[in-house]
């Protein structure tokens, strides 16, 4: 019975030393979780806020709202900046027309991706020539013609919205990829790494919406600055746009 035990003793002993001697080893030391900083986890829930929130319903200005800065001037310099108007003369345009303008484009660019990448037969349903004819509208190159253009950007999104809803009412298809494109969002995890330490970046190309010596942070498509007492979204960086 004594041998018994020693031999069980025996046992456990050489398990530990096993795990020391794993933990010790060059080349073989158990991974550690690196810790965030506090402005990283909540830049990175901001981001994970508007995802959740555009999955629910697609809809960009409830999201906008709720995670992007609250202050009017960079909201200003955002849309500029992200919104791709062309070489206009933005100081005579205002700060509403040019954020519902940036809210109304983003809005577009949404919808579009549930029906993005469609096969050769589902793209004449997809982009019907009235829907292609959004997808192709070009930024009045006159400031005076401006105001008209958010109002027909305003009819266009409207028009979309109501254009995938048809579609997924009759097309299973359709409703597959509505499903899916919410359900992805949904269930994204957008969490700050454990392998490495986020750090803050500096000199945003955009020096409009945040000064060369501000601190910023890129997570994926998103770019997160401080605002005030808070993390915010001050950006949305694509590789490609759809119009």
């Amino acid at each position: 019975m004594k041998s018994a035990v020693f031999s069980l003793r025996q046992i456990i002993l050489c398990l530990v030393g096993a795990v020391a001697l794993l933990s010790s080893a060059d080349g073989l030391v158990l991974p550690q979780q690196v810790k965030q900083t506090p402005e990283v986890i909540e830049a990175y829930r901001v981001c994970a806020s508007f995802v959740q929130l555009l999955s629910e319903n697609l809809d960009f200005d409830r999201a906008y709202e709720a995670t992007f800065t609250r202050n009017p001037a960079r909201r200003r310099a955002i849309a500029i900046a992200d919104g791709e108007f062309g070489d206009l003369d933005f100081a005579k345009i205002d700060d509403v027309l040019l954020i519902k303008a940036y809210k109304m484009r983003m809005q577009i660019f949404y919808l579009i991706l549930v029906l993005a990448g469609p096969s050769d037969t589902e793209a004449a349903l997809f982009f019907p020539p009235d829907i292609k004819e959004i997808l192709q509208r070009k930024s009045p190159t006159d400031t005076r013609e401006f105001p008209a253009y958010v109002s027909q950007l305003e009819r266009d999104a409207a028009r979309f919205r109501a254009h995938l809803d048809r579609l997924t009412a009759k097309y299973p298809v359709v409703a597959e990829r509505v499903r899916s494109f919410r359900a992805e969002g949904l269930s994204a995890k957008v969490q700050p790494p454990n392998s490495h330490k986020i750090e803050p970046q500096f000199g945003y190309l955009h020096s409009d919406v945040l000064n060369k010596d501000e601190p910023y942070y890129e997570i994926d498509s998103f770019i997160v600055a401080r605002d005030q007492d808070k993390m915010r979204i001050v950006g949305i960086r694509f590789f490609s746009r759809l119009f």
